[in-house]
């Protein structure tokens, strides 16, 4: 390297450094980021290396880019603060996003909650109460408050709602499978755990929580195997489940098993838009004292429809820790994700849910 390039080298590493130290938020908000929000600097921030779009972005921050793994891990020491600073930002711009829209059930297309109680027809949330809470608080039936909305059909790999599961009943097709039109009566545990298994083998996230779900309990027939189930959901969560991973959260959570991996399962739940997932992650923060946090996770939650969400929201607006307007528009939030989720066949359903619980 002759004296005018070694001087051309310094001069672009110290610019560099000076640009990614010096002026960071030019470089986030003002035309400095490509739109994946990569930065676009065109040599590489340890040796200065001119590399165009061969070089490689930090997947953490991506406020930098670096021509090979060496100089990466040589610039380390130097980038690590900024680096971790800003992978915080983007994982909290992440979570705390819009979650997505529920899934809707692919028979009346309505969304389909986590839990069935959400879609009890009562009046709307107020001020002073959350009627689906206060119900939930003083029945005394903990199955129903534990009911999940969906109903899975290992043969065709597909889900639907309570209230579809309760109209086809009524049409005299209980029996059927209502997309393959299967008769399922004469389904036999162990047919049923074959099927499943079917599911499993091709890689059908929902047919691992299912069985993994069995094996915890020891339904359908399986003995109560929880290291197998924990092997069927950590399966399921690498594909993506929201519902494994909200059992996974739950898992580390009770008892404080592990509090780092609960809020890891938690935090990949709520941004699939699991709204008991991130009404858990609420309450964490808001016993660690980052109330703020807290208020938001709650805010997100009560609005994709959580009664224990938009009842905590209440309890802190009356502390003094919420204004009107925030509690104003996050009722209204509230009642409406309630009312898209209500239907008389869901009601219906879930009054025969209460007798037959009422008779055992």
């Amino acid at each position: 390297m002759d004296v005018h390039q070694r001087r051309r080298f310094s001069l672009s590493k110290a610019w560099l450094r000076f640009y990614i130290k010096i002026r960071r938020d030019d470089i986030l908000g003002h035309g400095h980021m490509d739109h994946l929000g990569v930065a676009t600097t065109h040599c590489c921030a340890e040796c200065g290396e001119e590399g165009g779009v061969s070089l490689k972005a930090c997947k953490a921050c991506m406020l930098v880019r670096y021509c090979n793994a060496n100089c990466q891990r040589n610039h380390w020491p130097e980038h690590k603060k900024i680096c971790k600073q800003r992978a915080a930002e983007l994982h909290d711009e992440a979570l705390f996003k819009d979650p997505p829209a529920k899934e809707d059930c692919p028979i009346c297309f309505l969304p389909m909650p986590v839990k069935l109680i959400t879609c009890m027809s009562l009046p709307p949330a107020t001020i002073s109460s959350v009627p689906i809470r206060d119900y939930a608080l003083t029945s005394e039936n903990e199955n129903l408050k534990n009911e999940c909305t969906d109903h899975y059909y290992p043969c065709c790999g597909k889900s639907i709602c309570g209230g579809c599961v309760y109209s086809f009943a009524q049409s005299g097709n209980d029996d059927k499978c209502p997309f393959c039109n299967a008769n399922r009566a004469d389904k036999t545990d162990e047919k049923n755990m074959q099927e499943l298994m079917k599911r499993v083998e091709a890689n059908d996230a929902e047919a691992m929580y299912v069985l993994g779900s069995h094996y915890q309990a020891g339904h359908g027939g399986l003995q109560q195997n929880e290291e197998r189930a924990m092997e069927l959901w950590t399966q399921a969560a690498k594909l993506g489940s929201s519902d494994v991973h909200y059992e996974l959260g739950i898992h580390f959570h009770e008892g404080g098993r592990d509090m780092k991996k609960a809020k890891f399962h938690y935090e990949a739940a709520a941004m699939a838009g699991h709204e008991i997932a991130r009404y858990n992650l609420g309450c964490i923060d808001f016993s660690s004292g980052n109330n703020s946090r807290g208020l938001e996770h709650c805010r997100i939650a009560a609005s994709a429809g959580s009664h224990l969400a938009m009842h905590s929201f209440l309890v802190t607006f009356n502390q003094g820790m919420v204004s009107r307007d925030a509690i104003d528009s996050t009722l209204i939030a509230y009642n409406s994700s309630c009312a898209e989720m209500r239907s008389e066949a869901r009601d219906a359903y879930i009054r025969l849910l209460i007798d037959r619980f009422d008779e055992n």
